[in-house]
């Protein structure tokens, strides 16, 4: 049977989400005992060991979840003044990002995002017929004005990548402000700050708007900053008409009952949050430092990690930093050529990292040096 033929068109124009590689696949290739991941954005210093202790005093693991979880949406939604109405609670912030599309966006549509940005922004465009319109980043950035200007009347929604992924960088406050209200009231403004916790204090808080222009949508996660990247457990704020047309779409249960105490219980754990912010601040200058010192480009990064260039082509940089027990993720995969996205991870980790790239660089800076 032709399989193919009988999928809808717009999956047959899909790939397959690209999660990087593992551990267990780069030990394997090169014959490797020890290797650093670097290339998934998780935090090095593991779980919130409130959220740890959550999961293993679960005993009702044979007993469906609260599919309202209104207690977790009530708490999650009061330090922005805002409501349990106007929380969603998803299987990561992907989910959530699946059920706005599915609720909001068909054929015929357009959806304005940033080039590159988050591949699941195009794909969910597709997957529900809709046209992804591509506007490139200017220096790195989300180029908000050229964005505006792709709006037309066929323009159902706006993504904002911010802190951009792969990019790292954020939007400036100001220029925000002037796009959102510029932008017309019937097109839907959804906000990702997957990385919100690691942004600095003057960035944009996208509840905010939220509250100030209706149509907006703003997702967070407990993957990243909480370390609870394999439970499962993203969230999203936006008026509560919005909310209570996406339940309609969301899978019941979604959320495991695991996974709301483990959120519950990170949320506590304000020591844990602290340190990782501190560890991640203290990486990044370490990062950013060596790479003006051996003379490579990268740009600010607002998130937990950096995007670099190299003076080769991002997948044999790759696989050189690979071979020798460092991942990193490539930007020829992430849609930003000559640039390695890399993680900012442990002091131990992020020395090994450089050492790694000042013991390359002669060899990539003899292969190419019109790029260094």
């Amino acid at each position: 049977m032709d399989y193919v033929s009988l999928a809808r068109p717009p999956v047959r124009r899909l790939e397959p989400y690209s999660a990087g590689t593992t551990t267990d696949q780069a030990k394997r290739r090169f014959d490797l005992d020890r290797v650093i991941k670097l290339s998934s954005n998780e935090n090095p210093r593991g779980s919130s060991p409130k959220a740890l202790a959550a999961l293993a005093a679960i005993d009702d693991a044979h007993l469906y979840a609260d599919d309202d979880h209104p207690a977790l949406r009530t708490r999650l939604a009061e330090p922005y003044g805002l409501r349990m109405e106007n929380t969603i609670l998803g299987h990561g912030s992907n989910e959530i990002l699946l059920m706005f599309f599915l609720t909001f966006v068909g054929p015929d549509d357009e959806v304005v995002m940033a080039d590159p940005t988050f591949s699941l922004f195009p794909a969910d465009a597709i997957v529900t017929g809709a046209t992804p319109v591509r506007v490139p980043l200017r220096d790195g950035a989300h180029d908000l004005d050229a964005m505006l200007a792709a709006v037309n009347a066929r323009t159902k929604a706006v993504i904002i990548c911010d802190p951009n992924n792969p990019t790292a960088t954020c939007v400036e406050p100001g220029a925000f402000a002037r796009f959102a209200t510029s932008l017309p009231p019937n097109v839907l403004l959804f906000v990702d700050q997957a990385y919100r916790e690691y942004m600095p204090a003057a960035s944009i808080e996208g509840t905010d708007y939220v509250k100030a222009r209706r149509g907006t949508i703003v997702t967070r996660t407990m993957s990243k900053l909480y370390g609870l990247a394999s439970v499962r457990f993203g969230y999203g704020f936006a008026d509560q008409g919005m909310i209570d047309l996406m339940q309609r779409v969301r899978v019941p249960f979604n959320v495991s009952s695991p996974a709301a105490h483990a959120a519950a219980a990170a949320l506590d754990d304000d020591d844990f949050r602290r340190a990782t912010i501190a560890l991640n601040n203290e990486g990044k200058a370490y990062l950013e430092a060596a790479f003006r010192r051996m003379e490579l480009f990268s740009y600010p990064s607002a998130a937990n990690f950096i995007a670099v260039r190299v003076p080769v082509a991002a997948e044999a940089a790759y696989t050189d930093l690979l071979r020798r027990g460092i991942i990193v993720r490539s930007g020829d995969k992430l849609g930003l050529p000559n640039f390695l996205r890399i993680t900012i991870g442990l002091p131990e980790e992020n020395r090994a990292l450089i050492a790694a790239l000042e013991a390359e660089l002669p060899a990539w800076r003899e292969r190419a040096p019109v790029h260094a």
